[in-house]
């Protein structure tokens, strides 16, 4: 397991000034996020039906604050925490998937863009995002065929192609991994998608997470400033810091909450459905009640069925996140051993939260019955959002992590979520 040597400089969450610390508040920023997704939810099946690329939430979500709420309050931004960020994106997904994706690897890639840079130029980019509001898309995460930096006398020039990236629709600046040309050394790079040598293609054509605004983005000799090559990704065993690959367990915790939002958002609208139902149609060999109504056992088994299932993730979701959040707290002085265990409670969540997700929202479906097949109630879109986000982030590796761990003690890769 490697990963970045740690960033020089005060780079720790409890090392910033608690005036840029400290903003409204956690009960805020939930009332906010409800709201937010309250108002997202109103037509979340027709637009995405619509499938059109969501400046229009991407803006409700600036409108909110939402987009600068773990940005410092001294900078102007919300000052909030990373469990109040969770909070959030769940609250957003459950509401609409897609969204939740987008806003969940934006407040990825502009605090990693903090995180892993050096201390003058990632506090000089925190302040433009945040003044500006900045909607962050790209990915980290390593690739088949990598983008190459070059090296240039106040720079570098980038070049490549990235197939896949979240958010490249709609972003303001992109975050990306590249190689260095002459090094092979990975890097976190800054780039500006407006620049003529930027081509992004919203080609991804997926049947879920239609509004993620994903896409494919070529770089063509772009110029990159000293000051946007933010660091190293290096994996190097010899420069390996437990509080700096505390960035991937971070990462992964968002895919969580995100496919817990989209459980819990599944089972509540179906919830308002089945209450008021009242028609006169029939499960299938049940004859005694509508399908999916309050009264039909069967139904009642599987509402209560999928409820264990997503309390008992959210459960093994919420020791995940106090174990990330204490590292963080802790710092440099976080050990290998207290990473690789935190590590593990991450990718176990993963796979809780992914069976949720995935049998919450197939098993709805039957539930409420032949009419979940009408494209104007959408809630299909809960299931093929779910299967497409867990099919970009499969939990096969780090199940088989967990498993190597109890069995052999053995400290899981460091991975960078997709």
């Amino acid at each position: 397991m490697g990963v970045a040597p740690a960033p020089s400089g005060p780079t720790r969450e409890s090392e910033r000034p608690e005036s840029e610390r400290t903003g409204p508040g956690r009960a805020y920023w939930l009332r906010v996020a409800r709201e937010t997704a309250d108002d997202l939810a109103t037509d979340a099946a027709a637009r995405e039906q619509a499938g059109k690329a969501p400046f229009d939430e991407v803006s409700r979500l600036r409108e909110a604050g939402l987009l600068t709420l773990l940005q410092p309050a001294g900078f102007g931004g919300g000052g909030a925490d990373w469990p109040t960020a969770y909070a959030v994106v769940r609250e957003i997904a459950a509401a609409d998937g897609a969204i939740g994706q987008l806003l969940g690897c934006h407040y990825f890639l502009a605090w990693t863009a903090w995180y892993a840079g050096e201390p003058s130029p990632a506090a000089q980019v925190e302040r433009q995002s945040t003044a500006e509001r900045w909607c962050w898309g790209g990915g980290l995460a390593r690739q088949e065929h990598p983008l190459t930096l070059t090296r240039t006398r106040g720079g570098g020039v980038l070049n490549g192609r990235q197939n896949y990236a979240t958010g490249v629709l709609v972003a303001d600046r992109l975050a990306v991994r590249a190689v260095r040309a002459e090094t092979g050394e990975p890097l976190a790079v800054v780039v500006d998608p407006t620049h003529g040598g930027v081509g992004i293609d919203g080609d991804a054509d997926t049947f879920g997470q239609r509004l993620a605004a994903g896409g494919s983005v070529e770089f063509d000799a772009v110029p990159v400033a000293a000051d946007d090559i933010l660091g190293s990704l290096a994996v190097d065993e010899d420069v390996l810091s437990p509080r700096a690959a505390l960035v991937s367990p971070v990462g992964r915790l968002l895919s969580v909450q995100l496919r817990l939002g989209m459980a819990e958002g599944v089972l509540a609208e179906a919830r308002e459905y089945s209450r008021a139902y009242s028609g006169t149609s029939h499960a299938p060999g049940h004859s005694a009640w509508p399908a999916g109504s309050p009264q039909d056992p069967q139904a009642l088994a599987v509402y209560g069925e999928l409820t264990v299932l997503t309390r008992s993730a959210s459960a093994l979701a919420d020791q995940a996140l106090e174990a990330v959040h204490g590292g963080l707290a802790r710092g440099e002085d976080l050990t290998h051993d207290e990473y690789a265990e935190t590590s593990v409670l991450v990718a176990m969540a993963e796979a809780a939260a992914s069976r949720a997700a995935q049998e919450s929202t197939a098993r709805a479906l039957d539930i409420i019955g032949t009419r979940s097949a009408s494209s104007r109630l959408g809630f299909d879109r809960f299931w093929r959002n779910a299967r497409t986000h867990t099919l970009y982030e499969p939990v096969t590796h780090r199940l088989r992590d967990v498993g190597d761990y109890f069995l052999n003690g053995a400290h899981p890769p460091f991975v960078l979520p997709v």
